[in-house]
């Protein structure tokens, strides 16, 4: 007896309310899952659907990431510019990508109407917007300078300025907010792994024995000529002269004297050329000047180190832009004098115009 009123309550009767109560509790419970399945995919979907759909910015753009943003901070900025709808979908759906790549900081450009999924892509594997920094050849350190303080993609303070003629003028193209002493550095740097390249490349025999007075050579040279095919004539003039004795000769040295190599303005005065004070006088002072007169280009370098074969001791200009070479005094006068007439002649011209 007492076994029978175990199995049925002692009624004699099974408990099925008790057990419908267990069914319809695991049947809740099996479709609260269910829903819950549901909704997960349906908000995943949307999710998806929000990432991938047409983003609000009407024309390209640019964004601007700046270095050490995280995701929260990167993707505030995104809706705060109006590139993306809601930063929260996209933390999210980052999140959940596995296969997801770190966001590169850098200037990017954004097309129109870019979804969330296009601009994460930007981020993690695009190309970031180079600008180009123009460091023109033959300027001073201090015109470098002042080019990288007032170029508007460059940022930061300049702490460590190399002497004159340390630098290799080149255009470089760096990131927006890249910092200028970054920038200067290169061009130092960069000198530095020319030189040590084409210095053990040297020609043998040349007249000065280091790095610094071929820099100071290279220097003279290009403020000589503006025409690059006439760097290694040039060059081999003044080659020429230093192994013979003889003096440079040189006007921009002159002039890098009186202004620090600062634009004269002006002809070069007699009284300049007399000046024997000037340390940087080749009219005077016979070898190289104490220090470079400008920021030589990589083919003045080239030129100097390696100079062409020629019996030239002389040049002038010829009227042209460039300039006429000689092997002989006579040959020399003969051509300043030709130039002489041509000064005259234009002379003559810009006065008939007034």
């Amino acid at each position: 007896m007492s076994d029978e009123r175990a199995e049925t309550g002692g009624t004699g009767k099974p408990r099925l309310g008790l057990v419908r109560i267990l069914v319809i509790t695991l049947m809740l419970v099996f479709g609260l899952a269910i829903a819950a399945a549901g909704a997960a995919i349906g908000g995943y979907a949307w999710v998806g659907w929000q990432f991938t759909r047409p983003g609000p910015v009407a024309d390209d753009t640019t964004v601007l990431i700046p270095r050490g943003s995280g995701l929260g901070a990167i993707a505030r900025q995104l809706e705060t510019e109006g590139l993306i709808r809601d930063e929260r979908v996209f933390r999210l759906r980052i999140r959940l990508d596995d296969s997801a790549a770190p966001v590169r900081a850098g200037e990017y450009a954004v097309p129109a109407e870019a979804s969330m999924a296009q601009i994460y892509d930007i981020l993690r594997y695009g190309e970031t917007i180079q600008h180009p920094v123009r460091v023109p050849e033959g300027l001073t350190t201090a015109m470098v300078v002042r080019i990288l303080e007032a170029h508007p993609m460059l940022d930061g303070e300049l702490t460590d300025i190399p002497g004159e003629g340390e630098i290799l003028p080149e255009t470089y193209l760096v990131d927006r907010g890249t910092s200028r002493q970054e920038v200067l550095d290169r061009l130092r740097e960069g000198q530095r792994r020319l030189l040590e390249r084409l210095w053990a490349e040297r020609q043998e025999g040349l007249p000065f024995e280091t790095v610094e007075e071929a820099i100071i050579l290279a220097s003279i040279v290009e403020k000589e000529t503006g025409v690059g095919d006439e760097r290694p004539l040039v060059a081999s003039v003044f080659v020429n002269r230093l192994r013979r004795g003889m003096r440079l000769q040189s006007d921009p040295t002159i002039i890098y004297g009186v202004t620090g190599g600062e634009p004269l303005g002006r002809g070069i005065r007699r009284s300049e050329l007399d000046d024997e004070t000037n340390p940087y006088n080749t009219y005077f002072i016979t070898g190289l000047t104490p220090g470079p007169i400008a920021n030589p280009g990589r083919a003045s370098i080239e030129a100097v180190l390696d100079p062409p074969e020629t019996d030239y001791l002389y040049f002038v200009a010829d009227g042209t832009g460039g300039h006429a070479f000689a092997r002989t005094l006579a040959e020399h006068n003969r051509n300043v004098a030709n130039w002489r007439r041509i000064e005259r002649e234009r002379a003559a011209a810009r006065q008939e115009q007034n």
